[in-house]
């Protein structure tokens, strides 16, 4: 065998081998024309869903096995593309769109305010108040760095700049070798035919309608989306760390209040204890005030345990051990009476321009506009240069000299039928849908923001006037009836039903400030900025 026969048989193994490599499927990057799943289309993250913007359609999809992985052509020589046939016609392949709620932490519904039966008002300051706990600004940046679900979520936008560069991606060259009148035998003067022909060929899509950049430009803008959304994500869970915190605020009232109650209770029993002794009263007044003084212990107990109960909860949201968990304590104040630093209108205006969710929606107006640019970029297929560097025909059956030769090509499809005119429509529509939905949601955010401050003007106008008049009412009432007491005028029972009735105002006082504190920071969450302490 000549060694020109050698080299070209040698050639067209390795031409073999290096298709059984091509011909394995490959996620990031195929053998044919472009990459699978571009990033932004539903489905490229399975955990995400459809970015906000995206107009739910790809390009990009070949039905394995189908007719679209053929080559095209009718003799296989020279001048036949080695393209597949999936390269010529966009797909029409539509996915269906599915909610993104990835970005959408649980809401931590506020633990109930135990209403026990009796408190009392603390003369001392609250206990809330101590130094060396942990203040709320010091909650929300162990939140931001350490809340597993932030951790986790921020994958999210790591995702999406590898989406980003799966889009960059350039299309790979497709190399096909092949052999073409091979005969029953051998070719001889009494059989003519042939000659036998070994092929070498390259084919290099070229893209002339830059699909390449319009999906990158989609997907960098689908990363915006993504980041923006990550914000939002960020804003809710500190929602959840407000209510959370003020959970135990409140909870450290309740006890201290419970603590107050009892103390003054058990005074009044040892006092009643005394008097029973001397005779001027009845057994049955100091059984009556015994009575509360259980009812009291046992309040104190349980507002221990629900101290306990939000401290834990607390707890995980910071993603503090369970061992840390036990000694948490924090540093606030439950009652802040100050008005409005801004205006409503401001106010509004500052929810309009920080709120991250709204934000995520303008950038997905964007991320549908440069879904539109794509469609318009799908229209028509890439342009296959083909380049055959070798081809040997075997002419020693006829006792003749073997050739080489080489040939050049170029594959150009036709878009007589399909350019892509339904996803272009499609992503046409959705553009125009999401900025309708971008225009509700700004109507929603400006009655969010407007419905907080009014929330916050309620409670704190409740919150005065049980200081101004209910309270100090209901305490003359309760003084009052103890003159009477202490006088003989009156029973122990008539007094502790004065005392009764100012406790109810006292624990109205109590959920008042536990309203008003929730209400200031949930204008904080509606406004989507720290405008209060």
């Amino acid at each position: 065998m000549k060694p020109t026969i050698r080299a070209a048989r040698a050639l067209l193994a390795a031409g073999a081998l290096a298709l059984l490599a091509a011909g394995r499927p490959c996620v990031a990057q195929g053998p044919t024309v472009d990459v699978q799943g571009p990033p932004g289309m539903l489905g490229s993250r399975g955990r995400l869903g459809a970015p906000i913007g995206s107009a739910g359609i790809s390009a990009f999809d070949a039905t394995p096995g189908s007719q679209q992985d053929r080559p095209i052509g009718g003799r296989l020589g020279p001048s036949a593309s080695r393209a597949p046939v999936g390269a010529l016609s966009p797909s029409t392949a539509i996915q269906s769109r599915e909610p993104s709620a990835r970005f959408q932490p649980r809401a931590l519904e506020p633990a109930n305010v135990p209403r026990y039966g009796e408190l009392e008002l603390p003369a001392g300051p609250q206990a809330a108040d101590r130094p060396g706990g942990l203040t709320l600004d010091g909650a929300i940046e162990r939140l931001v760095q350490q809340n597993l679900n932030l951790l986790a979520l921020r994958h999210e936008i790591d995702q999406a700049q590898a989406d980003v560069l799966t889009a960059s991606l350039r299309a790979n060259p497709a190399l096909y070798a092949d052999t073409q009148f091979v005969p029953y035998g051998r070719f001889s003067r009494d059989r003519p035919g042939g000659p036998t022909q070994y092929d070498l060929n390259i084919t290099y899509p070229v893209d002339v309608s830059r699909k390449r950049r319009a999906r990158t430009e989609a997907a960098v803008k689908a990363k915006r989306v993504t980041e923006a959304q990550f914000q939002d994500a960020v804003r809710l869970q500190i929602d959840n760390l407000y209510t959370a915190y003020v959970d135990v605020v409140a909870a450290e009232e309740t006890l201290r209040y419970s603590r107050a109650y009892a103390a003054g209770i058990t005074k009044l029993l040892n006092l009643n204890r005394e008097l029973l002794e001397k005779g001027q009263i009845t057994e049955s007044t100091t059984d009556a005030l015994g009575a509360q003084v259980e009812q009291a212990q046992f309040q104190v107990r349980e507002a221990t345990q629900a101290l306990g109960r939000t401290t834990r909860a607390l707890a995980v949201v910071l993603n503090i051990p369970r061992a840390g968990a036990e000694s948490l304590q924090v540093q606030a104040t439950l009652r802040d009476v100050a008005e409005l630093p801004t205006p409503l209108e401001s106010l509004i205006e500052t929810a309009l321009a920080s709120r991250p969710d709204l934000n995520a929606y303008r950038l997905g107006v964007t991320r549908a506009d440069a879904d539109v640019k794509l469609a318009h970029a799908e229209r028509y297929s890439d342009v296959y240069v083909l380049a055959q560097p070798y081809t040997y025909q075997d002419n020693r059956p006829f006792g003749l000299k073997s050739p080489t030769s080489w040939a050049v090509g170029v594959t150009v499809p036709l878009p007589l039928y399909n350019r892509n005119q339904g996803n272009i429509a499609r992503a046409k529509s959705n553009a125009s849908q999401t900025r309708i939905e971008l225009a509700e949601i700004e109507r929603q955010v400006a009655n969010e923001a407007e419905e907080a401050v009014r929330e916050f003007e309620l409670s704190r106008d409740g919150v005065l006037e049980l200081e101004g008049e209910v309270l100090p009412a209901s305490r003359k009432v309760r003084d009052a009836a103890f003159r009477r007491f202490q006088g003989g005028e009156a029973d122990a029972l008539e007094y502790l039903e004065a005392q009764r009735q100012y406790n109810d105002a006292v624990r109205q006082y109590r959920d008042g400030l536990v309203r008003h504190r929730r209400a200031m920071l949930d204008l904080n969450t509606a406004v989507g900025s720290r405008i209060l302490p």
